[in-house]
């Protein structure tokens, strides 16, 4: 590991590159202790090109073998642990010539999972961002776009599957029981799309016909094992393809698309061209081992990966500070085919309203802590760090509100020129906005601050209404926690809301740091509905009386907005540490038992605001006590409204064959809400049907939900049906996750042992892997970041417990302790005694002289803050 300070990256400092690649050639001979790598590489000048500068190409973790120049043994060159630099290049270069050169890199020993590695005796890559260079010596900088032909060679009896990018032209038995496989990939595409796979893999596959009549293979690859569990993710990819050629006219380009799943993955899936690289929990899924939002999960990772083919693959980005040019992008892409596959309004709203939620319990945190950063970093000193929900979610947020601005029909215009202008190109944030402005007409200047300032807005609202002239007058100020900052382009729907109900949703445009309307013949004072449907990421400073918000909550016309409305009660309730009045349990009864309402819905605004986000609300938290006031409000709204729980219990039963559509899955979110509120009330007595459900459940979403609420209310039948599910699962890892995730995840429970305690146990268990981040993120991440009221204890137990994770998983995984290693970032936030212990543990950290690269960023930018 690296002992000195990171090198920085600056956005402005971008270069193109001196040289280029045309085609490249690699041949693979697979071999878990010694992998030989062969590649020819056609080098062309590049766009920065100098006659006579040498060629510099990456490396990691490589034993060197030889170097090859058209043809001729070649050796002015120097080598070091992150590089190749060849010197006396043909002609200096002015013209194409040819590299060869054979390295070696040693799968089996690759725990980083970045670059070629091995799994269950199968062989996976992961390239992005910079894990190429630890397959063989490149320029592996996404601006360096070629076209590549691979054979891989493998012994047939351990590999009999070969697969990498594009199409298949060539299958060949080898000498000594070898066999190999030529692909060719018709696509220009940068290094950090590159993929391979080989091992003892079955596939299902299905043939579809494109809008223009051509015939595609699909395939999905799993262990043998698994092949049952794949019909769901078939039926997610199929239903991506349709989408996005009747949403965009983006029709899939090649013969054939391949989905792979590996149970060792850092990320969630990975885009390789016609390749598609997924951790299995986001393939696998069948009713008896997967819940309703695995099934959700996996038809929105699919959708992503495969909308990437086009919004990240045909057109990919410059360079990595571009990242959220295919990630936010993506993202809104997947977020609205998953709302269209929702199959109705209200279900686009309550997809709306979980993505929000996400946005707020993630990304707002992290606008406001030290690893703030804008969509489009200006400086970074590892990649793999800005892999975050700012440049993702909040990248989704910013292209969404090209969308309002524009229109959907605005929108797909701007999308139509960007692919025409830009196919097969490597291009930046201004490419994109340039586009969506151009097709439109539309001045979008102001527009590109939301890429260039990091922070959420802050926009204050005032309101004024003159009974006399029935004139209301809308004030808004916008302003930001950061300094030196420019006012954005907020878009802003609203409606005025009247007894006469005859105001109209507008479209406001607040550009200014101060603006005011005027709206005339208003018949009364209304109550104003703003952002509805989150038309802008932003942190409304609005105070609405109860009144108003009780209005809003009961008959708001925007459903993100009636939602809003019951979650800033209950929050205002709560940091009071106030129990709910009579009024809102009347509007809480009332929501409950309206019949024009999606389960969902109800689920959804019934769900109390997370710990994590009332925290944001706080100038000083004080974890525990936000814990005993939002515990103390559920438990008198479980209380209060037993009698409709328990009714709504019996109703939202889903008898029958399970099934994963948003109507059925509705109905149990609502229904394993009220048996979660019922064992609130009184475990004692709701217990039995709870592990009444648990034994006779036909899915796992209802066995999983018995199960939790039992766990997390204490009771005393908690531990024989934990025994029984890993009995039942031992051979599914993805339900083991889960098995471990619910028990790191239990809150504190007067007169039980703390959770710690159950953690510490649960990483000696037997089945517990450090080097399988499902498994660390399941017990590790669950408790560290997922548990805040256990995590968060006065005797600094907790931190102790993180600072030695993340110094034990640093060595083996840099990314998977780095995503641990943001578990404290927001120390500061703290009161005391949980400020100086959380420094303390930071502390610890630092000191460490073998920290990856990954978590020094983190843990010094904590510490600066």
């Amino acid at each position: 590991m690296k002992t000195d300070l990171p090198q920085s990256f600056r956005r402005l400092e971008y270069r193109p590159p001196n040289f280029t690649f045309g085609k490249v050639a690699l041949d693979i001979a697979l071999d878990p202790a010694r992998t030989i790598v062969k590649s020819s590489l056609e080098v062309l000048p590049g766009p920065e090109f100098k006659p006579g500068e040498p060629l510099v190409l990456q490396g990691q973790e490589l034993e060197f073998v030889s170097l090859r120049i058209n043809g001729a043994a070649h050796r002015h060159f120097e080598l070091n642990p992150e590089s190749i630099t060849i010197h006396s290049l043909p002609n200096e270069g002015r013209e194409a010539f040819m590299v060869e050169i054979i390295s070696i890199c040693v799968p089996e020993k690759n725990t980083s999972l970045m670059g070629l590695y091995v799994s269950n005796g199968n062989f996976f890559t992961q390239c992005e961002a910079e894990g190429f260079r630890k397959i063989t010596y490149f320029l592996d900088r996404p601006d360096v776009m070629a076209r590549y032909t691979v054979t891989l060679r493998a012994r047939e009896t351990e590999c009999p599957v070969l697969l990498s990018n594009g199409n298949l032209i060539h299958k060949e038995k080898l000498p000594n029981g070898w066999h190999s496989a030529v692909w060719e990939d018709p696509f220009p595409k940068p290094s950090y799309l590159f993929a391979l796979v080989a091992g003892k893999l079955e596939c299902i596959e299905e043939t579809i016909t494109t809008g223009s009549g051509a015939k595609k293979l699909l395939q999905i690859w799993v262990e043998p094992h698994d092949l049952n569990k794949t019909r769901h993710a078939m039926d997610s990819l199929i239903a991506s393809i349709h989408w996005d050629e009747k949403r965009y006219g983006l029709e899939l380009d090649l013969e054939r698309f391949m989905i792979v799943a590996v149970g060792d993955f850092n990320m969630g899936a990975m885009e390789n061209k016609g390749l598609n690289i997924f951790n299995t929990k986001y393939v696998l899924a069948q009713p008896e081992t997967a819940t309703d939002a695995d099934f959700a999960n996996i038809e929105s990772v699919v959708g992503h990966e495969y909308f990437h083919n086009w919004t990240g693959n045909r057109v990919t980005c410059q360079d990595w500070f571009q990242l959220s040019l295919k990630e936010g992008l993506t993202v809104f892409r997947d977020q609205e085919f998953s709302a269209d596959q929702m199959g109705s309004e209200s279900g686009r709203a309550v997809k709306r309203i979980e993505d929000v939620r996400t946005l707020r319990q993630l990304q707002f945190p992290e606008d406001a802590g030290p690893m703030a950063h804008p969509i489009r970093p200006d400086e970074y000193q590892e990649i793999n760090n800005f892999y975050t929900v700012t440049v993702y979610e909040k990248g989704a947020e910013v292209v969404r509100m090209y969308q309002t601005l524009l229109g959907v029909d605005g929108f797909r215009k701007g999308m139509d020129l960007y692919f025409k202008r830009h196919d097969g190109q490597a291009v930046t944030c201004e490419d994109f906005l340039a586009a969506m402005a151009d097709a439109n007409g539309r001045d979008l200047t102001q527009f590109k601050n939301w890429y260039s300032q990091a922070g959420t807005p802050r926009v204050k609202v005032e309101e004024h209404y003159n009974e006399a002239s029935k004139q209301y007058v809308l004030t808004l100020t916008q302003s930001s926690a950061k300094v030196n900052q420019q006012p954005f382009h907020i878009p802003l729907k609203m409606r005025l809301l009247t007894s006469g109900d005859d105001q109209k949703e507008q479209l406001l445009e607040l550009t200014q740091e101060k603006q005011s309307w005027t709206f005339e013949n208003i018949s009364e004072k209304p109550v104003l509905s703003i952002n509805r449907g989150f038309s802008a990421p932003i942190i409304l400073d609005f105070v609405q009386d109860e009144a108003d918000l009780l209005t809003l909550f009961s008959s708001d016309d925007d459903a993100f907005n009636r939602w809003e409305a019951g979650q800033k009660l209950a929050m205002q309730f709560i940091l009071d540490n106030r129990l709910p009045g009579a009024q809102l349990i009347a509007a809480y009864r009332t929501l409950l038992l309206d019949p024009d309402l999606d389960p969902a819905f109800k689920e959804l605004a019934m769900t109390l605001p997370a710990e994590a986000y009332l925290y944001e609300q706080c100038a000083s938290v004080d974890p525990q006590n936000i814990y005993s006031a939002r515990r103390a409000f559920r438990h008198a709204i479980a209380t209060e409204l037993r009698m409709e729980w328990a009714a709504l219990y019996q109703q939202m039963q889903t008898p029958g064959d399970f099934s994963p559509d948003g109507v059925s899955a509705g109905k149990r979110s609502l229904k394993n809400l009220a048996l979660s509120m019922l064992l609130d009330a009184d475990v004692a007595i709701w217990s039995a049907m709870a592990v009444n459900q648990y034994q006779n459940a036909n899915n796992m979403t209802d066995r999983y939900a018995a199960l939790s609420g039992l766990v997390v209310n204490g009771s005393k039948q908690a531990g024989i049906c934990l025994r029984d599910f890993y009995s039942r699962f031992t051979d599914d890892a993805l339900v083991i996750d889960k098995w471990f995730a619910l028990q790191a995840s239990r809150p504190p429970i007067a007169g039980v042992e703390p959770t710690l305690v159950d953690v510490m146990r649960l990483r000696e268990h037997e089945a517990f892997k450090l080097n399988n981040p499902n498994r660390v993120r399941s017990v590790i991440h669950a408790f560290c970041m997922g548990n805040p009221a256990s995590f968060h204890q006065a005797d600094g137990s907790g931190y102790a417990f993180w600072a030695d994770a993340v110094l034990t998983l640093d060595p083996i995984n840099p990314q998977v302790a780095a995503r641990l290693a943001r578990g404290l970032d927001r120390w500061r936030l703290f009161a005391e005694p949980y400020q100086s212990k959380m420094h303390a543990a930071l502390e610890k950290v630092a000191a460490s002289k073998t920290l990856s690269a990954d978590v020094r960023e983190v843990i010094s930018k904590a510490l600066a803050s």
